[in-house]
């Protein structure tokens, strides 16, 4: 169960923020061998891990038409519109990070700007196993089709019958993505890196060998959006807390995996034990108790003498979601520099963000919250600089590159303004540029 601690020093914080996860390193030479497979043999090893791992079967990995348009009739009305309401909060806040670029003169004659494009191919993971996350397809898929990917492709595992849940072809679907392939795991991370659907730039969150695969496959050939591993939550509560949601937000975050994590820390010792009465009482009631269960056994209630300790403790461990439940929840906030996704007051649940509220759910866990940000419109995008400069600009800023590139001793760069500086001198390189 959930461990309880009471005004921890500063010396055991580094070992109280410990996240379960296993150290991805370990995996790699497993995960090294199937990489190596897949991008040797394609399609073929593909097929023959899919039978090893998922324990299916399957003549053919590539989805059909048939199948999505099947899968409509298979999911209710009420589902279809409450994906399709998410889809809009999440098309909305992610359509108002548009890169707007603007042409700047650095200095008169010389003009920079930056546009942004899309990325051509991306790969999007979808977890299966436990959950089918129909959620991160729109998470991922419709920020990929506002920044004007070219190729959005899927890969999912699918069931021991060679199924995939209907709600994630819906929200494919909806969302625009191209193609859709039966493989989860290492061998869908190889295929999407490696496989005749390679792609430029792989996202989404999935297991230790998921995250393990990703960043092999990032060291030279494919990028990533983030290391992404199990999923963890915080709550950051005072005395005005309510207990029953405090323990029902710890528990949603429990019930994703064995090796999630849900930490408390909060000024008042009266809610957590509260919190622990009510964790039990809940936990009796889920039907993933067995995995909540086994989750809580990485969770902590922490209890420490001040608002001030409790939010330096939270910027120490970077939570990917930090839910605060306090008072003054919004002053408590701008303190806040490390941390996923923030969740505010009483009636902001992270099951919000997770699914309609319009925000990401792809973000940082395992503390690199300190230096990652969660998925965004930026994540699908590029950006390219571009530079002009006209006779008058090359005039006054040619001489400095010129001095520069001498004293760094490459006179060829030193060169390439020289010869244009000649030119001009002689007017036939102005003649050039008007003509």
């Amino acid at each position: 169960m959930m461990k309880l601690i009471k005004y921890p020093s500063k010396e055991q914080w580094a070992e109280l923020l410990k996240r379960p996860a296993l150290n991805t390193e370990s995996l790699f030479d497993t995960v090294r061998t199937i990489i190596n497979k897949v991008r040797a043999e394609g399609d073929k090893a593909v097929l023959e891990y899919e039978a090893a791992f998922d324990k299916v079967t399957l003549s053919a990995l590539t989805v059909t038409s048939e199948e999505i348009q099947k899968a409509e009739g298979l999911i209710s009305d009420e589902l279809k519109s409450a994906i399709t309401l998410a889809k809009r909060n999440i098309e909305t806040f992610h359509s108002s990070q548009r890169f707007v670029g603007k042409k700047v003169e650095t200095m008169e004659g010389v003009t920079c700007w930056q546009k942004a494009v899309g990325i051509e191919k991306v790969g999007l993971y979808i977890p299966g196993g436990t959950a089918p996350l129909f959620s991160t397809v729109l998470m991922l898929a419709v920020p990929a089709k506002i920044a004007g990917c070219r190729e959005i492709v899927l890969c999912t595992p699918p069931d021991k019958n060679g199924n995939i849940h209907p709600a994630i072809f819906f929200a494919a679907q909806l969302a625009g993505v191209s193609k859709i392939f039966k493989a989860g795991g290492v061998q869908a991370i190889a295929a999407m890196a490696y496989g005749t659907e390679s792609v430029y730039k792989i996202f989404g969150p999935g297991n230790q060998y998921v995250t393990a695969a990703k960043q092999l496959v990032s060291l030279r050939d494919v990028a990533i959006d983030m290391p992404a591993g199990p999923s963890e939550v915080e709550v950051l509560a005072d005395a005005s807390a309510n207990p029953v949601f405090v323990a029902a937000d710890l528990l949603s975050q429990a019930e994703h995996g064995v090796d999630s994590q849900a930490i408390l820390i909060t000024t008042s010792v009266e809610l957590q034990q509260a919190v622990k009465v009510e964790v039990e009482r809940q936990l009796a009631l889920l039907p993933r108790k067995e995995i909540a269960e086994k989750s809580l056994a990485n969770s902590k209630l922490i209890v420490v003498d001040s608002m001030a300790e409790a939010i330096e403790l939270t910027n120490a461990y970077a939570p990917e979601h930090l839910i605060i439940e306090t008072e003054d929840y919004l002053s408590v906030a701008e303190r806040i520099v490390n941390a996923g996704s923030v969740f505010l007051g009483s009636l902001t649940p992270e099951s919000a963000g997770d699914y309609a509220s319009g925000t990401n759910h792809t973000l940082p866990t395992n503390g690199y919250a300190k230096a990652y940000s969660g998925v965004s419109l930026d994540s699908f995008i590029r950006k390219i600089t571009f530079q002009e400069i006209k006779p008058e600009g090359l005039n006054i800023i040619g001489p400095a590159i010129e001095l520069m590139a001498a004293n760094e001793q490459l006179d060829a760069h030193k060169n390439a303004v020289s010869v244009r500086l000649g030119q001009l001198e002689n007017g036939n390189g102005k003649l050039k540029i008007e003509s």
